[in-house]
Parts: C-alpha cells; structure tokens; sequence
C-alpha cells in the first residue's frame, strides 16, 4: 500500500497491501459491493460497507449472512468461522466512517459522474496513504480518476460474480495508475485468496473485450442461415467444451446486459466493426425477450426451471457405419486431420477400417489425390480449414472439437452438392465413435473452427497492444469464462498458421472489416513462435 508520496509528481508510492489491521472500506451494497466486503472480511479484514440508499447496506450485509448460513448447512464453512466474519462487517452510514480505511473498493452505479463524485468526497476524508479502487466492468478507469487529486493511487479492481466464489480479479492500470499501486493492488488481491490479472484500461478490458466473438459470431451464424441457437449452443459446449454456449448464457445474463456491453466495448473503440454489436440481438431486446429473467430471450422459460424448455438440438438419426473407408495423404507423414486425428481413432475403434493410401500431387488428377477420407457416394471428408475446395464438389467438413478423443457431439459441414449417400457414410461413421452427429450447411469455419480462430485473433490483438501479457490473457479467460483453454494456448495447440487462414477466409467472405488478422499473428507465422510466448 501507498506509504509516502512522490513528490515531483504526486502520485501515490506503495510497498504492499494495506495490513489486516486497517478497516477495508467497500462503498455500494448490491450484488457486488456485498460479494466485495464478504471476500474482504473473509480474508481478516475489519470491513466497512456504505450505501447512499437507504437500507441498502444492511440489506447487503444480511445477504452476506445468509450466504455464510448457507455454507455452513454445506459444512463448507463452521459456524464459528462464519460468526467471525460477519463480525468484522460493520454498516456504516457516511462518508467520514471510511477515514479509518486502509484501502475503498467502490461498485456503485456505473455512472462516471456518480463515480467521481463518490471519490472527490471519500480524497476529503481518507489518508493520502490509501489506494482507491473502482470496479467498474465498463468504464475508463483512467476516466474515473481524472480529476483526483491524486491520479496516481486510483486502480482498478473488476471482481467477477458473485465475487466470493469467481477467483479472478482483473487489476485495471489507468494512465495516471503508480506502478507501485498496481503491484499492490495485485497484492492485495492475491491476500485475499484470488488471482490477480494486470490490463490496460481499454474497453472491456481482457475478458469482456476477449470474449465478444464467442457471443458475436454464434449470433451472426444465426443471421447468416447457417444454424439454428440451440444447435449452436450444443457444438459450442459438446465439441467446443465450453461450459454453456453462447444464447443460454446471454439469456442467463440478460440479453439487454450482454447488448450494453457489445455496445459499449464497440462504442469506446469508435465504432469498429470488430466489435459491432448485432441486428439479432437487438431485435430481442427490442421485443423484450430478455433472457430467463423475463421468461424468454433466445429461448423460453417457465417459473419453475432455469432450463430451456425449446432448446432441443438438431441431431443426426442413426445411421450404419461403413464397414471401411479409405484415407487419402499426399506421404505417409502427412494428416489430412490435424487437429481432429484423436477422433479418426475413435471411429477406428467403433468398427471403421481407415486404411491409408498415399496419393501423389504432383501432376495427378486433383480429385483423384485430394487429401481427405474417401466416402460412398464419392464425396470427401476433411477437416476444417484444410484447404480450398471450392469447385471439386461433394466435400463433408469435419469442424473442430476441443478434445476429439472426449468430446460427446462433432458437427458436419457438407456442401451443397454433397450426394446424401456420401453424407449418411460420414455421420455413421462419426456415430461409431460414440458421439452425437448435427449437421449443419457449409460455411468458412464451421462453428468451433470460426470461435476459436476469432477468440485467439482477439487475444493476440490484446497482446500486440501491449494491454496485457499473454499469460495473462489466457489466465482470464480460464478463470473469468471458464473456457476449456486460454486463447493463445488453444491456438499453439491448433497451430497460428490455421488460425490466421480460417480469418483470412472469413475476411474474404465477409469483407466488413471485422476479420482483420492482427499483425501480431502474422509475425508469430513469420518467426514460427508460440503464441504464448509473444
């Protein structure tokens, strides 16, 4: 914490987080605010929990206390554990009540004048010692602390909810931030049992600016015809292994939230088309289909169940397996399925021969040594993102799963000039290995393949901005979304080079600007580094 000032700039100076004997001061009681001082006085904190409105601090000290009765029904916490806890939380009614404080976390309205206002009277009443810090998921931390009279102890701390049970922090630097600040605020929060990630403030920083391609593009494969939501959803958390897929989960959080924040993010960047919010979601709020919490948003809900009630997935009946098929490599080292190989073995276990023929390119007839598995009906199946097969006709994709040897639904891509014989071969062949079949018409990417590939372009974009590091970005994400791999990581697993491909050809289909490649990913293709290590 800030012990002395820097007295040829003003700016706060810190060696470590304020000591458990110095009150914490938290200022908004809702949700958050709550979430806050319970991780404060959990973690030996005496806390101080304000509220302009009235009754909202006890009501918010009182929802602390339930959730630790809770808990101790559980047995995860003991009751004497618990009654420790809401001993050191105390309600306060003013202002002045905070002097004591070691350090103010405020999560108030996300209104930047109701922000500064709040600080402009907490610098009157609080030491010059102190760290101020914001929660702000929005707003421009450099912003807030405009106007202070000292910039340089101002950060942000942007919990995630609820805050007691989401481990992550995102430690947001702004303009003015003291570097000393940032590695005590980085301190404290690791004190108080989280992990800590350092971000430029920049609009959303890493995880709600990350993370807009998995909402962003799910919503324009809806408006592009290619599939249905809960279709999508299904691949997205079956193949995928996300936790939940994109609808359910901006129905979880409210359709009218999750387009405030497209907006924002997009708004901040001055409207760039990487960030364009979408007509579909739009139209829903505007029909005031918000999500679970009015009863419909992409889906319906009933009063009694959080579960979808119309979320049924388009799944492939069963078919018979082809006894055998024939795979074609241009040499006896090369794979025509780099990423879903794992799951070519499990369809060899299901019963399907995959004997391999080496095919030469190299003056041959192109169908004739086209890489990919051979089907009845004379159609091939490839992987995503394997190569241009405009024009050859009866082609099957295979889009991407994120562990093809567990993953429970694969998705097929088939053009449209794929003989319906070659098609049923593909799906009785992928249903030997065990796993759910959708299909879905051919478009660049699939679904996986194009999330994926847009998730890591946006991480590196992070990365080459210097927002962030790179092991911070995929510890976010991890942690913030519950991703099945940091971006960057996922991308050295499927290789750069297929993820800068799969956006050059989504730049190409869609010439709007918002499948750029960042020049950061070129330069990874050039030196043939690791994305991690960018």
């Amino acid at each position: 914490m800030p012990d002395e000032l820097d007295p040829s700039t003003g700016r706060a100076l810190a060696d470590g987080p304020p000591p458990a004997t110095r009150p914490v001061g938290v200022v908004g009681a809702g949700t958050m605010g709550a979430g806050i001082a319970e991780v404060a006085a959990r973690a030996g904190h005496e806390v101080r929990l304000l509220d302009a409105a009235a009754g909202a601090a006890p009501a918010g000290a009182d929802g602390v206390r339930r959730r630790l009765e809770r808990e101790v029904d559980r047995g995860r916490v003991t009751s004497a554990d618990a009654s420790d806890v809401l001993a050191r939380l105390a309600v306060v009614d003013d202002v002045a009540a905070l002097a004591c404080c070691g350090v103010v976390v405020e999560a108030v309205a996300e209104d930047l004048d109701v922000k500064r206002t709040l600080f402009a009277a907490l610098e009157v009443v609080v030491a010059d010692d102190i760290l101020l810090a914001t929660n702000t998921s929005s707003l421009s931390v450099t912003a807030v602390a405009a106007g202070a009279r000292r910039p340089g102890r101002f950060v942000g701390l942007h919990f995630f909810n609820p805050a007691p049970r989401m481990s992550l922090v995102e430690v947001v630097r702004g303009e003015d931030s003291d570097p000393g600040t940032v590695d005590a605020a980085c301190e404290l929060v690791r004190a108080w049992g989280k992990t800590p990630v350092v971000v430029t403030s920049t609009p959303g920083f890493i995880v709600n600016r990350v993370a807009r391609p998995f909402y962003g593009e799910a919503q324009r494969l809806v408006e592009e015809g290619v599939g249905d939501p809960a279709t999508i959803d299904a691949v997205l958390r079956e193949a995928g292994g996300f936790p939940m897929g994109p609808f359910e989960l901006t129905d979880l959080v409210g359709q009218d939230v999750s387009l405030s924040v497209a907006r924002s993010v997009w708004e901040q960047t001055f409207a760039d088309p990487r960030y364009a919010p979408t007509v579909f979601q739009q139209r829903l709020v505007d029909a005031g289909r918000l999500g679970r919490k009015s009863g419909r948003g992409v889906y319906r809900y009933d009063a009694d169940s959080t579960a979808p009630l119309d979320s049924a997935p388009a799944t492939e009946p069963p078919r018979p397996a082809p006894a055998s098929l024939d795979l074609v490599v241009w040499d006896a080292e090369d794979s025509p399925f780099p990423v879903m190989r794992p799951f070519l073995d499990r369809v060899v276990a299901g019963g399907v021969e995959l004997p391999s023929t080496v095919a030469d390119p190299e003056g041959a007839d192109i169908e004739a040594s086209t890489r990919g598995i051979r089907l009845p009906g004379g159609a091939v199946l490839v992987e995503v993102d394997h190569g241009d097969w405009s024009g050859l006709g009866g082609v099957i994709e295979l889009d991407w799963a994120h562990d093809p040897a567990g993953c429970a639904r694969v998705l097929l891509l088939p053009s449209a000039d794929c003989p319906s014989e070659s098609l049923h071969a593909a799906v009785g062949a992928c249903q030997a290995a065990g796993v759910a079949v959708s299909v879905l018409p051919g478009s660049v990417g699939g679904v996986v393949a194009r999330t994926v590939a847009m998730l890591v372009n946006e991480a590196v974009e992070v990365v080459a901005r210097r927002e962030a590091s790179a092991e911070d970005v995929d510890v976010a994400m991890v942690l913030g979304t519950g991703y099945p791999s940091g971006p960057l990581g996922w991308g050295d697993a499927v290789g750069a080079h297929r993820v800068a491909s799969l956006v050059q050809q989504l730049g190409d289909t869609h010439p709007s600007g918002r499948y750029r490649t960042s020049p950061l990913l070129h330069r990874a293709l050039v030196r043939g580094s690791h994305l991690r290590d960018l």
